[in-house]
């Protein structure tokens, strides 16, 4: 009886190991690179738990964004490089930086909450693996060739090394294969790293006639070993994604995580962005309610519907106010505009109905009333897209919400008629956009056609740089850029016509 009893206290415990408390261990970073095969267990505060978590998912939004738009890996890794050394620098061992354990220890938790946030179900966890990996290919191919060699050997991926002998005997043929240069190839093939395994593992290498196959094995150089890095990868991410899944109802006994991770999640739809009016003021822009017709040229497609909305109807309900207000507060709108702006847009109520029905609102969206805390925190700020694509859905007779989301094609494709878009080209681009939920890339695919030549120009004279146009993700922001966009290069081309007056 008592073996019995011992015995199932054995399987017992077997089961619930995976559940296991985790003791204490102050994690080393020895390589850059990653494979994120050991949980994190030090203590870090909520703050960091979230912060982190947002800076990585804004590095992994923008790889995803990068695909969509077909950037070749070359002007993936351009435009990466300014974002991930501002929200996710990971500097190589050699470089001697004072913060490199701080640096890789953010690294390793962030990927560790998102898997948490992204493992529920199966699309964010194949988006998640998706881009994780380009993440790690991005850096495998920027890393230095000694710690990226010595960071693959810890690995243990069952690679079968190739003796010098080997690669002595079938110089000529691995040298032909891979393209080596004929002079100096037999050199060249001794030099390399050479490894081999079932062709089976590395189609597309062998696709691309990029290995020399032999007896059933393929003999990969080390040039070409990411590829092989970078399946074993995904693979053992997938299996740990769907550990990880098993285990979630266990955070439900968390109150402070479960909020946050939910928070994430639905940012994977297009990620949050933090907006406050003090950073979106425009030095030289007339912020007036009379120049508001002017200004909406500048628009999102979002903000554009509630303009012509409002200039027809002479009014908007609730939460149409409530967005439209936050944004033109968000643009440097200040109080006593926004209420001229308001009184004068519903012209068919009186003064007393106004005063009664919509003034209060528009002080309080601003923190000019309402409760203490209210009024230190200046009031409201402006709705992300993520915010408006999840929350408070337009019903009938509303003109709130995201145009991409919640209007039918041919409601939409008649906005952006209207709004100057009418390639077929950029229309189909944005219904297949909207079919596949990418939203926010609707969006940034209209910003790009009807400011295409500011863009290139800015591009050109290094006006803007790369991560200066990075992925829109707040209506404000897409303001503020087209403003600044139109505007910038407009100057530039009055004082470069100017000069040539001049001269002339």
């Amino acid at each position: 009886m008592n073996r019995i009893d011992v015995k199932r206290r054995n399987v017992l415990d077997h089961r619930k190991k995976q559940f296991a408390d985790p003791s204490y261990k102050e994690t080393q970073y020895p390589h850059r690179l990653n494979f994120y095969s050991t949980p994190p267990t030090a203590d870090i505060t909520l703050e960091q738990f979230e912060q982190w978590a947002i800076d990585r998912l804004r590095i992994l939004a923008e790889l995803e964004a990068c695909s969509f738009r077909n950037k070749t890996p070359a002007e993936t890794a351009l435009h990466m490089k300014p974002l991930l050394d501002k929200y996710l620098p990971l500097d190589a061992s050699s470089s001697g930086h004072s913060q490199l354990h701080a640096q890789r220890q953010k690294d390793h938790y962030s990927h560790f909450i998102l898997r948490l946030a992204f493992a529920s179900t199966e699309d964010l966890r194949r988006r998640f693996t998706r881009v994780e990996t380009m993440l790690l290919r991005l850096r495998f191919q920027a890393d230095d060739s000694r710690e990226r060699a010595a960071f693959v050997r810890t690995l243990n991926l069952d690679w079968e090394p190739v003796s010098e002998d080997e690669k002595r005997a079938l110089s000529p043929q691995l040298a032909t294969t891979i393209g080596f240069g004929y002079g100096k190839r037999a050199q060249q093939v001794l030099d390399e790293d050479w490894c081999k395994v079932d062709w089976m593992r590395v189609p597309d290498l062998v696709e691309g006639r990029k290995v020399y196959v032999k007896a059933g094995k393929a003999y990969v150089p080390g040039r070409e070993q990411q590829s092989m890095v970078l399946n074993a990868y995904t693979k053992r991410l997938e299996q740990a994604l769907e550990l990880t899944a098993r285990a979630l109802p266990r955070l439900d006994e968390d109150d402070r995580l479960t909020p946050i991770l939910d928070h994430l999640s639905k940012n994977f739809i297009t990620p949050d962005a933090s907006y406050t009016g003090a950073g979106a003021a425009i030095e030289g822009a007339e912020m007036t309610a009379r120049n508001m017709d002017n200004l909406s040229q500048h628009f999102p497609m979002c903000m554009t519907h509630l303009h012509r909305s409002l200039r027809r109807d002479a009014h908007l309900k609730h939460f149409g106010r409530l967005q439209y207000t936050l944004f033109l507060k968000g643009i440097g709108l200040n109080l006593e505009e926004c209420l001229v702006f308001w009184r004068s847009a519903f012209n068919k109520v009186t003064d007393d109905t106004f005063n009664k029905e919509y003034r209060y609102n528009v002080r309080h969206v601003y923190g000019d009333v309402g409760g203490d805390s209210n009024r230190r925190g200046g009031g409201y700020s402006p709705y992300s897209c993520q915010k408006i694509l999840t929350e408070h859905a337009p019903g009938p007779g509303e003109a709130h919400g995201c145009p991409y989301r919640h209007f039918s094609l041919e409601n939409l494709t008649s906005l952006l008629r209207a709004s100057g878009v009418t390639e077929r080209a950029v229309l189909q681009g944005v219904k297949e956009d909207t079919d596949s939920q990418k939203f926010h890339m609707a969006c940034n695919r209209v910003f790009e056609h009807l400011h295409r030549t500011e863009i290139k120009r800015a591009k050109d004279e290094g006006v803007m740089t790369a991560a200066q146009l990075e992925t829109i993700v707040h209506p404000n922001e897409y303001f503020k850029r087209s403003y600044l966009l139109k505007n910038t290069m407009d100057n530039k081309q009055k004082h470069r016509g100017a000069d040539v007056k001049m001269e002339g």
